[in-house]
C-alpha cells in the first residue's frame, strides 16, 4: 500500500513540477495585473496578425498531414510494396531532426542560391520569408503524428472485415468509408490533436524561413520571443497563454466528444 501511494504521489508530484508549475506560472504572470493589460496585449495589431497567421497555417497543415497520414498508414500496413520499409523510417525523420535543421534545409532548397531558388525567382514565386515557407516548415515538422497513431491500430484490427466486405462485392472506397475509417477514427483524432499542437507551437524551423517580420511573417510563437526580447513581458505572457489555451481547448473538445459518441453508440446498439 505504501509503495502504491509512493508511486502515485511521486508521479503526480513529478507532473506538477514539470508541467503544471511552469504553465501555471505563465497564466499567473499574464493575469497578475488584471484582465485589461492581458486584453490590450493580445488585441494589438501585431498580436492579432500573428494569431491569424498561426491559425491559417495550422488549418492548412493539419488536413494535409491527416490525409497523408491515413494514406501512408494504409500503404505501410495494407500494401506491402517494395520500399515501404524505407518510407516507414523516413516518416520518423521530422521527429529525429532538430527543427532548426529543417529550417536550414528549406532555406538551402528555396533560397536565392538554393536548388530551386533561381527558378522560383525567375517565375516570381516567393517561398522564403512568406506564407509558403512557413507552411512548408510547419507541415514538415508535424508530418509523423497521424501516421504513428494510425499504423498500430490498423495492425491491431486486422483485415478480416475488409476482406469480408470485398468478398461481398464492396468497392475499395466503400470498404474504407464503412469499415476501415470507423475503426481508426480515434487514432486519426489523436493524431490530429498532436498535429494541431505541434503546428501551433512550432518555432525553430519557422524562425529560419519566415524572417519573423512583425505584421507580415511573424507567427504567435515568434511574437512571444520578440515581445520578451523587447521587454514587453505582459505581451509575451499573454501570447503564451493564448497558445496554451488553444492547445488545452483542442484536448478538452476531444475528451468531451469521445464519451458522448460512445454513449450514443451504445444506445444505438
Amino acid at each position: 500500500m505504501t509503495a502504491r501511494r509512493l508511486i502515485r504521489f511521486g508521479s503526480l508530484g513529478y507532473l506538477a513540477l514539470i508541467l503544471v508549475a511552469p504553465v501555471g506560472l505563465i497564466f499567473w504572470r499574464a493575469f497578475e495585473h488584471g484582465w485589461h493589460p492581458f486584453w490590450v496585449a493580445i488585441s494589438n495589431p501585431d498580436a492579432v496578425h500573428a494569431l491569424k497567421l498561426t491559425l491559417e497555417v495550422t488549418l492548412v497543415a493539419v488536413p494535409l498531414n491527416t490525409v497523408f497520414g491515413v494514406l501512408c498508414g494504409l500503404a505501410i500496413v495494407r500494401h506491402r510494396m517494395p520500399g515501404m520499409g524505407l518510407v516507414n523510417a523516413l516518416v520518423d525523420l521530422p521527429m529525429a531532426l532538430s527543427p532548426v535543421v529543417v529550417g536550414l534545409s528549406l532555406y538551402l532548397l528555396y533560397g536565392r542560391q538554393g536548388w530551386f531558388g533561381p527558378w522560383l525567382t525567375d517565375h516570381g514565386v516567393r517561398v522564403l520569408f512568406a506564407y509558403p515557407g512557413i507552411l512548408l516548415a510547419t507541415t514538415f515538422v508535424s508530418l509523423p503524428f497521424v501516421v504513428r497513431e494510425v499504423v498500430p491500430v490498423l495492425r491491431e484490427i486486422g483485415t478480416e472485415q475488409e476482406e469480408a466486405a470485398a468478398t461481398l462485392g464492396a468497392r475499395a472506397f466503400t470498404t474504407f468509408r464503412r469499415i476501415t475509417l470507423p475503426a481508426i477514427r480515434w487514432a486519426v483524432a489523436y493524431g490530429v490533436v498532436l498535429t494541431t499542437a505541434r503546428s501551433l507551437g512550432e518555432f525553430g524551423a519557422v524562425a529560419i524561413v519566415s524572417g519573423g517580420i512583425a505584421g507580415r511573417t511573424q507567427t504567435l510563437t515568434q511574437y512571444v520571443q520578440a515581445s520578451y526580447d523587447n521587454y514587453s513581458q505582459t505581451s509575451a505572457y499573454a501570447a503564451a497563454v493564448l497558445l496554451a489555451g488553444l492547445a488545452i481547448l483542442t484536448l478538452l473538445l476531444m475528451t468531451k466528444l469521445r464519451p458522448r459518441e460512445e454513449v450514443h453508440g451504445n444506445r444505438g446498439a
